[in-house]
């Protein structure tokens, strides 16, 4: 999300509204003694708005108008614009101490991807960070992020990239329509979805959101950012609305609906407050509860069994176990591999790989 300041006019200097009123009286031989007795107000009163210690209130502008016969809403104008002002100049001062809180983030790798824009400046980066999170200023990004970093201490990760690319994928479900959220319609959905894993993305990626979004689910596909190592996660936007995120990452047909699956287990097993953010070697239950939902409805318990009684277990043995189970033979064998029944090395051609669009030459 990089937001656009290039068309911005931000003076360095700002006179508060009553060094205008001070020109305004010069002009006409007037005293502030006098504009005070005409106003019906204490001489200093005048004497604070002029050096711009008291604000202009709207009572103040409409005797000021009566008055000096110039509208109240200049006025107005003129002390909002000073005070936003001066509340800038404030954030300014405090947001140049925040270099080690921009320095947390990989400005390069969010830029490029279209995220924020770069800037020059290190004030006006933290500003551009700042509107992209949605805060205010820098002390709130650990409160907003508390529960996904929470979930990461099982396993090394960056947190400033992993606060980015959870941010980015809330931006991307907010365009996302949804109906509100049924566990029913969502079950159902996922019975359909699971057919898709034989198709490309260009044909799976529409189908897959515009199912999921019917039943609740906003899915947003966000490219990993480095030292995130997260496969994926899953959130609640609002009671009525679940966001699964996707990072692609391994960038292979079995990784990415073992992925998804596992995503929507969590959705459908576990509760709407907590945040569940997937990365290698997390052996906690409801993680475990999740990784048996998918890979059951990916391929039956009573397929994988049947390949395992063979002697020998051959490409097309693979091929053909995909075919009656209405499956891709790349996630058949992504489950053989993970229960150690293939090695690893074995067979991997059966995978589909993917890439991000902007990857591609």
């Amino acid at each position: 999300m990089a937001s656009e300041r290039k068309n911005e006019y931000a003076p360095d200097v700002v006179s508060p509204p009553g060094a205008t009123l001070q020109d305004v009286l010069d002009e006409r031989d007037m005293t502030q003694s006098e504009l005070a007795a005409r106003m019906s107000r204490p001489k200093k009163t005048i004497s604070e708005i002029v050096s711009g210690k008291e604000a202009v209130t709207p009572r103040t502008a409409i005797q000021l108008e009566r008055v000096l016969g110039i509208p109240a809403d200049f006025w107005m104008r003129r002390e909002a614009l000073y005070r936003e002002h001066q509340a800038r100049a404030e954030e300014a001062a405090q947001l140049a101490s925040a270099t080690r809180w921009v320095s947390l983030f990989p400005l390069r790798d969010m830029a490029r991807l279209g995220w924020i824009a770069k800037r020059k400046e290190p004030v006006e980066q933290a500003r551009e960070l700042l509107g992209f999170f949605g805060i205010a200023a820098p002390e709130q990004w650990k409160a907003v992020f508390a529960a996904a970093f929470r979930r990461s201490k099982a396993f090394e990760v960056d947190n400033g990239a992993l606060s980015a690319w959870l941010r980015r994928g809330e931006l991307v479900a907010r365009e996302v329509g949804c109906e509100p959220f049924d566990a029913v319609r969502f079950r159902e959905a996922l019975a359909e979805i699971r057919r898709l894993t034989m198709d490309s993305p260009e044909a799976f990626v529409p189908v897959l959101t515009a199912r999921c979004a019917a039943a609740g689910v906003a899915i947003a596909f966000v490219p990993e950012l480095p030292k995130t190592r997260v496969s994926g996660a899953t959130s609640w936007l609002s009671p009525k609305k679940a966001l699964i995120q996707l990072s692609l990452r391994h960038k292979s047909d079995d990784h990415l609906w073992f992925t998804f699956f596992h995503e929507a287990a969590h959705i459908l097993l576990h509760g709407k407050k907590a945040v569940f953010v997937e990365a290698d070697h997390d052996d906690s239950e409801q993680e475990q509860e999740a990784d048996r939902f998918a890979a059951d409805a990916l391929v039956p318990a009573d397929a994988v069994r049947r390949l395992r009684e063979r002697t020998t277990l051959t490409e097309q043995a693979i091929i053909d176990a995909a075919k009656r189970v209405g499956i891709a033979p790349g996630i058949v064998l992504g489950r053989l591999q993970h229960e150690r029944v293939v090695p690893f090395s074995r067979f991997n051609n059966l995978k589909v790989r993917y890439k991000w669009t902007h990857e591609k030459a």
